[in-house]
């Protein structure tokens, strides 16, 4: 792209995304200001799984060792069903082959990891906290973004700028510009989410999934090692359980217990707890399960959306953050080679709309966890005796390569 550093790029959003995309665009010797709703950078939150392709676009940011550090490496992944009963195991990341490994890692750590080093990369002063994305315009030289004080809620000055990336998130307002009548999509399942402090679990290096949304589901990994001094790990869970009715809750609402623990009062496995472990849950959190549905476009001239305000899809299978990592490379490859940076805008389009649009439906109809679903029907969600006798091991191998194939991270494609 030609006079690269003068073209100027605004990021509305400093999240995962943001951020990548401005430390991917100064490698390349391009510029950007990234404009961040949170006021201060903090450790908060609950955990993230940095799967291999996820963390291919890390190590070209130069941040494998330092999020690698940060977090724990998954050795296998661990399907049960909700007596304990172990449906498949399969090895991941490094151990299944992989040149990349797996890693589940605190959002807040891996957060500020990206953070400091877009400070250290483009300077304090292009990274803007505390301004909230309200909208824009644009015309044939360049866009207008909009802005508001995170604290005040007062307006404060536009930004003038001649291309315009959202990565403000699922309820994105740069989008909510282009598809102002647009809703999530919401099919009345919810999920809490939370950290507990506890001894590692089947050693310590397992992602583990237990059950199903039919009759109850729950995810766990570990997220920091040697957390105490007794020893502990930072524990991180998810669950899921329909609604049966309610209406869909706010982000990031305290979570209350009673709402959901009933389904899992039973769990008591002699590999697990499952009630104690939520009860000593340190951060408790609610989330609507949604996403929305694929839209014919992301780009209209000097803007387009990446990351989760292009592609929203359900917290499950730790595929969005990958998808979003990889929009950034994208994004600023094309920067790069292309002489006419709207041109460039419109060939990430090309490039990315579909594969995201595969993985939205992807992890609807047919997630990861669609192991334990299938069993559940095929044993009639009862214990088993012999599995085999339903559903052979290779058959269940292949409901998992499949996933893998189809979220861009199986093991031939990705290496």
């Amino acid at each position: 792209m030609r006079n690269a550093n003068q073209t100027d790029i605004a990021i509305a959003g400093g999240g995962i995304v943001g951020l990548a995309l401005a430390i991917a665009l100064k490698q390349r010797g391009i510029d950007s200001r990234v404009y961040e709703v949170a006021p201060e950078v903090k450790e908060i939150g609950v955990g993230i799984t940095m799967l291999p392709h996820a963390v291919k676009e890390l190590t070209a940011l130069g941040l494998r060792d330092k999020v690698h550090a940060a977090g724990i490496e998954n050795y296998e992944s661990a399907f049960f069903n909700r007596f304990g009963q172990l449906i498949y195991k399969e090895p991941r990341g490094l151990r299944a082959g992989y040149s990349y490994p797996e890693i589940g890692i605190h959002r807040g750590r891996l957060h500020r990891i990206l953070f400091e080093a877009a400070v250290a990369a483009l300077g304090a002063d292009r990274i803007q906290l505390g301004k909230r994305c309200t909208g824009l315009d644009q015309d044939g030289n360049g866009v207008i973004l909009h802005f508001q004080d995170t604290v005040t809620g007062s307006a404060i000055p536009s930004v003038r700028a001649h291309i315009a990336i959202a990565c403000d998130g699922v309820n994105s307002a740069v989008r909510r510009t282009y598809y102002p009548k647009e809703e999530v999509a919401f099919e009345g399942i919810n999920t809490w989410r939370g950290v507990a402090r506890g001894k590692p679990i089947l050693g310590g290096h397992t992602y583990i999934r237990i059950g199903s949304i039919k009759t109850g589901k729950i995810v766990i990994y570990p997220i920091i090692d040697s957390y105490d001094a007794e020893g502990n790990q930072l524990i991180n869970w998810t669950t899921e359980a329909p609604l049966m009715g309610r209406p869909k809750n706010d982000w990031n609402k305290p979570g209350k217990l009673e709402d959901f623990l009933p389904i899992y009062e039973s769990w008591r496995f002699d590999w697990l707890d499952v009630p104690d472990l939520l009860r000593r849950s340190e951060v408790l959190l609610e989330y609507p399960m949604v996403d929305k549905d694929p839209v014919p476009r992301w780009t209209f001239g000097r803007v387009t959306f990446a990351g989760d305000a292009a592609h929203p899809m359900y917290q499950r299978g730790s595929n969005g953050a990958a998808q979003g990592l990889i929009d950034a490379r994208t994004l600023a490859d094309l920067f790069q080679q292309m002489d006419d940076p709207v041109a460039a805008l419109k060939a990430f389009e090309d490039a990315r709309l579909g594969t995201t649009a595969k993985v939205v439906r992807t992890n609807r109809a047919t997630p990861p966890d669609f192991i334990n679903i299938k069993v559940e029907e095929l044993v009639g969600d009862k214990p088993f005796d012999n599995l085999d006798a339903y559903i052979t091991q290779d058959e269940l191998r292949a409901l998992s390569d499949n996933y893998k194939r189809i979220a861009g991270f199986d093991r031939e494609k990705l290496g």
